[in-house]
């Protein structure tokens, strides 16, 4: 990587500031891949508890996904360097078969759920990442791209929760929702989780990459450059690729990331709304793990908190997380279709593992029945157990 010129390191003051809200927390697990993000800040991070009286338990994790062979390597590398800070560190590896397609999106998955079991083994409540500016314009983009809406768009935020264990593809996961990956909606870096929750931390992310880059060279620490970062095979890499065009357009880091806060914004006033529309118009039925809305009422709220009123009450029925934006759209364009031609006729439809029946004055929600198998598979279970019979016969 080329050095970086006219562009000011981090200094040790402005590092303290970064990580002030971080002072007060019973332990801290740094993610340190050891790239010059990662690296830069267990750089800072080293520097600023000396500073402080009171010093939060520190630990620097390396998950090593095994996917190159450099990756060992780097991964002692950032071993060497944590003790020669004086920071403890630990190495975790991604094991077992890696998938062929979507490898970035299963790294990531696994990436957080080895970080979430390690920072449990340290007792660490914080996890904190080296996410940038650069990383959230990125998200932006790659947001855009597949059609995000409001909360999509609103990309990474400083603070935001991850679960402490692995969960099932039919559990919601706040750290990889369908639409903002950036977590469940938190206050900051003090607030009560649920149990085994993490807060994942990015005090990085109003600051350019470039940055941290300067910081390491004027500190003459080495880091490590990873090729994935520029193979034209990930959408990240192609969108980083294109970044200085659109910059030249006026489309920089900056811009991108003001139209994530103005998102994260304008959500968060939404989402008080459809708090205050769950509480007056969602009310129980007779079925358990089922909920009730007056469909007038739904019908004279602006569209949007209607949508997000109806996914709240799928996610919180339903057993598949949180449906897919446009399937939600869809469905509510069918409920909206049919509430205006046949108001007094039956509408049901499935969605994340919820069903929703819209009869006369009423829109019911309640957990889908299990699906049943295909009648061929039956078939296939039936002639292999009549085959071991036969063949048990003879």
């Amino acid at each position: 990587m080329p050095a970086v010129h006219h562009v000011a390191p981090i200094s040790v003051s402005e590092a303290s500031s970064l990580f002030a809200d971080l002072q007060s927390s019973s332990g801290l697990l740094l993610a340190v891949s050891g790239g010059p993000d990662s690296t830069a800040l267990l750089v800072l991070m080293a520097r600023w508890l000396k500073t402080l009286r009171k010093v939060p338990k520190l630990t620097a994790v390396t998950v090593d996904h095994g996917l190159r062979p450099e990756s060992k390597r780097e991964a002692s590398d950032v071993a060497r360097l944590a003790k020669k800070l004086g920071i403890s560190h630990r190495i975790v590896r991604w094991t077992g078969k890696k998938p062929t397609t979507g490898l970035q999106q299963a790294a990531r998955r696994a990436r957080y759920e080895l970080l979430a079991a390690a920072a449990r083994r340290a007792g660490a409540e914080h996890i904190v990442t080296a996410h940038t500016l650069d990383d959230q314009a990125e998200t932006v983009l790659m947001r855009m791209a597949r059609g995000s809406g409001i909360s999509g768009l609103g990309a990474m935020s400083r603070v935001s929760v991850i679960p402490g264990r692995a969960r099932s593809a039919s559990t919601p996961n706040p750290a990889t929702s369908t639409e903002d990956a950036s977590g469940s909606r938190v206050r900051g870096p003090r607030c009560a989780l649920p149990n085994d929750t993490f807060l994942l931390v990015r005090p990085f992310l109003d600051i350019p990459k470039a940055r941290l880059v300067a910081t390491l060279q004027s500190l003459g620490i080495k880091f490590a450059d990873d090729p994935s970062n520029r193979d034209p095979r990930f959408t990240r890499s192609r969108l980083r690729a294109v970044m200085p065009a659109l910059a030249d357009e006026g489309l920089d880091a900056l811009r991108l990331a003001a139209l994530a806060r103005r998102m994260r914004r304008a959500d968060a006033a939404i989402e008080a709304v459809v708090d205050r529309a769950m509480g007056e118009m969602i009310s129980e039925t007779a079925v358990q793990d089922a909920v009730s809305i007056d469909a007038a009422r739904m019908g004279d709220l602006p569209a949007e908190i209607a949508l997000r009123l109806l996914g709240r009450a799928i996610t919180s029925v339903g057993d598949e997380g949180q449906p897919q934006l446009a399937k939600l759209e869809a469905l509510m364009a069918s409920l909206v279709s049919r509430a205006k031609t046949d108001p007094n006729g039956r509408f049901r439809r499935t969605l994340a593992g919820a069903m929703v029946t819209f009869h006369g004055e009423r829109i019911v929600i309640e957990r889908a029945p299990a699906r049943r198998r295909p009648r061929h598979e039956k078939n296939l279970t039936k002639g292999a157990s009549g085959s071991g019979k036969k063949r048990k016969a003879r």
